[in-house]
């Protein structure tokens, strides 16, 4: 009952601020075609690479395609259903979640719709048309184990992006000012699991798969998916990093909760 009504209350605040984007169609438009662009040409850049590097330690064009299209993805997903994560440090600034902690809905609930990032549409569409056509043109062979496991293993590659950037964002509870980059740095580190994990050295290795594991939003999965070797059974680790993740994000959302104090006005 609790579930239904959380996911019911998601939608109607969901629903509100689409609304109000939606009033100026414009910025809508323009939103949606410059993440589009902004793909295309990352797209395009390993296009080129590929032209003259046939493969990167054992990868192929369409396997790195599939790597790089989780990561615009799972950022789409995130933009355009939690973009309120990146609006922690604002409310806490100005004290706008007053009014959050005191209407009878959860807090995590009322941040996460505080914001539409209309620009994740276009990383969603983009994203999914590349890992489409990499999933094809890589002579993936399917089973209906590997169907239920790729399905399994993108959704808990978006919780743990979102999970990721919640926590990033909590710092906005002790870091307090309008300057604070730190989630930006955290959101940063994604760019290195646009590549296989292998070409890395063993120290961005581990950061990139253990402390900040955005290999599981991409790498991991592609191993699996692609049978690439040892790598591919770590996968299976991946809906015990979303539940970790999200846990650790809830956890430290409600450390700062307890230490916010408002603006005192």
């Amino acid at each position: 009952m609790r579930v239904r009504r959380s996911l019911y209350l998601y939608r109607r605040l969901f629903g509100q601020q689409l609304k109000a984007i939606l009033e100026y169609q414009a910025d809508f438009l323009i939103l949606l075609v410059a993440a589009a662009l902004q793909q295309v040409l990352g797209f395009v850049f390993l296009r080129v690479v590929y032209g003259r590097i046939p493969d990167i330690n054992g990868w192929g064009f369409w396997e790195i395609a599939f790597i790089y299209a989780m990561i615009f993805f799972t950022e789409g997903v995130g933009s355009l259903f939690f973009e309120g994560t990146w609006r922690i440090g604002r409310l806490v600034n100005m004290g706008e979640l007053d009014r959050y902690l005191l209407r009878p809905v959860s807090p995590v609930l009322q941040i996460f719709t505080t914001g539409i990032g209309m620009n994740g549409l276009g990383n969603i569409l983009l994203g999914l048309f590349i890992m489409i056509q990499s999933l094809v043109r890589a002579g993936v062979e399917w089973t209906p184990g590997k169907v239920a496991a790729g399905i399994l293993l993108i959704l808990s590659a978006v919780v743990i992006r979102v999970s990721i950037n919640l926590a990033a964002n909590c710092s906005g509870f002790w870091i307090k000012n309008a300057g604070n980059s730190f989630p930006l740095l955290i959101h940063n580190l994604s760019d290195f699991a646009k590549y296989p994990l292998t070409i890395f050295a063993p120290g961005l290795k581990v950061l990139i798969s253990v402390f900040i594991p955005f290999a599981f939003v991409s790498f991991f999965p592609a191993s699996y998916l692609f049978d690439k070797g040892g790598w591919k059974w770590i996968a299976f680790a991946a809906p015990a990093v979303a539940i970790y993740c999200a846990a650790v994000a809830y956890g430290v959302l409600r450390i700062g909760l307890k230490k916010y104090e408002s603006v005192g006005n």
